[in-house]
This record gives C-alpha cells, sequence and structure tokens, in this order.
C-alpha cells in the first residue's frame, strides 16, 4: 500500500490590495510543486473574505496539465477549518500566499495555530511585527541593525501637521511615504515638498491608518532571502535596478522594466556583512521558515540599512525570492519541500509544549 501524499494547501488571493499579486505567486508555486509528493489543494479567498476550492486548477494538476499563470479565485466556495485538516489522517501543511494585510499580517496564522494546522512561514508575533513598518523599525532599532530614519504618523493620533513639519526638519525632502501595513509597494509616494507630503500622506491613509515617512537615500536596492527557523540560510545578494523614479508596483508588475541582478555585484566582504545582518533582523523579528530582507546600500556614506522584511516574498516570474535560492544552490521545487519540512518542524515544536499546569 502506498504512503498517501502530503496535502499542500496553496492560499491565494485574499483582502489586500495585492490580492492580484497573490494570485499570481499561487499559480507558479503550484506549477513548480512536485506532484509525486503532494496533493495540491489550491483554495483562493475573494475580496470579500469568502474561500473558494478550485477544483478545476486542482484537477489539472493531478493530471498533469499546465495551468495559467495567474488563478482565478473560483470554484465551491468552503468552510476553512475543514479544507485546511482535510479528512482524519490526512497529513496537511498550508503555504498561506495571501500578500499583505489579513495573510501577512498574523490574521491567518493565528486560525490555523487555532485549527492546529501546520503552516510554512512566520508565527503570529513575527507575521504581525513585520507586517507593521512602523513596529518593525523600531524592534530592529532596539536590535541594533542600523535603517534609514523615519518618522511614524497614526491618524486619530498625532497631529498631521506637527507630523509633517517634524518630519521636513528631521528627515529633509524628498520623503517617502508608506502605509504601515502594506507591501509590493502599494500606497508608496514620494514628497519633494510640504504639500506633497500631506498628499502623499492622504493616499497612505487609504490603506492604513499608521503611516511611515523615512528619509529618501541614495543607495542601491539590495535584497537577501532568508530560509530556516532557529538557524537561517541565506541566499547571496540581488540586486533591483529601478527603471522608474524608485521601484514601485508598477515597476515590479506592470511594465516589467526594472533590472534584477543576481548575484548583487558586491565584493566579498559587502556580501557576507549583508548575508549576516539579513539573518540578524530575521531573527530579531522573530521569523521562521522564510522571509525576504531588503536593504539599501548607500556607498561611501552609512553602508548597510535594512528597509523592511517581507515574510510572504512573492514567487511571481518576476519576484527575487525564488531567483535568489536558484542562484544559490535550491531549485524552486526543492524550495518548496524546504518551506514543508521547516514548517511540519515548527509545528512538531509547538505541539509538544505543555498545557498542563
Amino acid at each position: 500500500m502506498s504512503t498517501p501524499l502530503l496535502r499542500l494547501v496553496v492560499l491565494y488571493g485574499g483582502v489586500s490590495a495585492e490580492h492580484d499579486v497573490s494570485r499570481v505567486s499561487a499559480a507558479h508555486v503550484l506549477a513548480a510543486a512536485d506532484r509525486d509528493k503532494y496533493t495540491l489543494i489550491p483554495v483562493g479567498v475573494d475580496k470579500n473574505g469568502v474561500w473558494h476550492r478550485n477544483d478545476a486548477i486542482a484537477a489539472a494538476l493531478a493530471a498533469g496539465s499546465s495551468i495559467p499563470g495567474r488563478l482565478d479565485v473560483e470554484g465551491p466556495e468552503v468552510d476553512p477549518l475543514n479544507v485546511v485538516r482535510g479528512d482524519a489522517g490526512d497529513l496537511t501543511v498550508v503555504l498561506p500566499l495571501l500578500h499583505g494585510p489579513h495573510g501577512e499580517d498574523g490574521t491567518v496564522q493565528g486560525m490555523l495555530e487555532l485549527f492546529k494546522v501546520p503552516y510554512v512561514g512566520c508565527g503570529v508575533l513575527g507575521s504581525a511585527l513585520c507586517m507593521d513598518k512602523a513596529m518593525a523599525k523600531e524592534l530592529a532599532a532596539r536590535a541594533g541593525i542600523p535603517q534609514c530614519r523615519w518618522v511614524t504618523f497614526r491618524d486619530g493620533v498625532d497631529d498631521a501637521r506637527t507630523i509633517v513639519d517634524r518630519a521636513v526638519d528631521e528627515l529633509a525632502l524628498p520623503i517617502f511615504v508608506k502605509p504601515a501595513n502594506m507591501g509590493s509597494s502599494v500606497g508608496v509616494s514620494r514628497a519633494a515638498s510640504p504639500d506633497e507630503l500631506d498628499k502623499a500622506i492622504n493616499v497612505a491613509l487609504r490603506y492604513d491608518d499608521v503611516v511611515v515617512l523615512e528619509e529618501a537615500v541614495t543607495a542601491r536596492e539590495i535584497e537577501v532571502g532568508v530560509l530556516g527557523n532557529s538557524a537561517p540560510d541565506t541566499t547571496f545578494p540581488g540586486e533591483i535596478r529601478s527603471g522608474s523614479e524608485f521601484y514601485d508596483y508598477e515597476d515590479k508588475y506592470v511594465t516589467g522594466t526594472a533590472e534584477l541582478m543576481i548575484p548583487a555585484p558586491l565584493d566579498d566582504d559587502a556580501i557576507a556583512e549583508v548575508r549576516g545582518l539579513a539573518a540578524d533582523a530575521f531573527t530579531a523579528l522573530r521569523c521562521a521558515g522564510m522571509a525576504r530582507v531588503d536593504f539599501f546600500y548607500e556607498e561611501g556614506g552609512r553602508g548597510w540599512l535594512l528597509n523592511e522584511i517581507n515574510t510572504i516574498p512573492g514567487f511571481t516570474p518576476a519576484s527575487m525570492y525564488p531567483k535568489m535560492w536558484e542562484y544559490s544552490g535550491i531549485a524552486y521545487p526543492d524550495l518548496i519541500d524546504r518551506l514543508v519540512t521547516l514548517a511540519l518542524e515548527v509545528h512538531r515544536r509547538r505541539s509538544s509544549f505543555s498545557t498542563e499546569h
């Protein structure tokens, strides 16, 4: 009697502004996963938060057929508990590819913890910390990790005029303005005047009630992939050279004008330093499983500056995370296997803790 395949439930879509990016990530993960090892269960979350099991894609995968490069969120509505647990005796791992809020911020991770189901990636705390750029910066600063200067604005708590004046005084124009809880450069603006700063804050407030105002730096954009739990591995760094004013959503996913360089042209000392900083940031912010750690490299100045940590990095054709691992010696299907193994490792450890007083 053959051993049943592990059920790999891939969650995609979601209610955030990164819904469409997630649909592309999921398609490429499912296409790369080893169908001899996994029963692949694609589950799309629509923009209203309703879960749909995509039986058409599951059937195509089981038959060895190709699938589209962007998955639709379609199929029968399903109960989250039932679809992630499966039948009694099933071994299941959930791979959440829900970029942004309500997927990358600890909410889905908390649900899966309550359901006692293994899942890929950071836990509740690490997910929440890294999703909130303002809190991530506070924790990174305490850990001694260098980063750009910033000011945080909380809508309904801080006075906007006071914050704008403080940002101009402390950071100097131009200033980048970002929603604290968003990714894929959604809602990010570059402001070159106080009036533009006001407008940029209003744009960011469409996505979150906490906004990060950050100094503009003249620096190279370098990324490092991290994989592991207590002793994480890191990739050789990659570099992004934007085709627009900064590396925004259009540059990433629409025009494709950004130049991606793997490996980044850096000397051996710089490579070793940034890989070490990436592992340090990953550990300091309680990450697990996977993350992409983004830096600015201010040559001739302050050197390495942490930008942000993405706990569910993109897996699209334009995404650096799988590309950097491929260059560093782990092919796409093997990367998925490693992520599943790490998820099971964390789940076994957490399940061993006592619940008795």
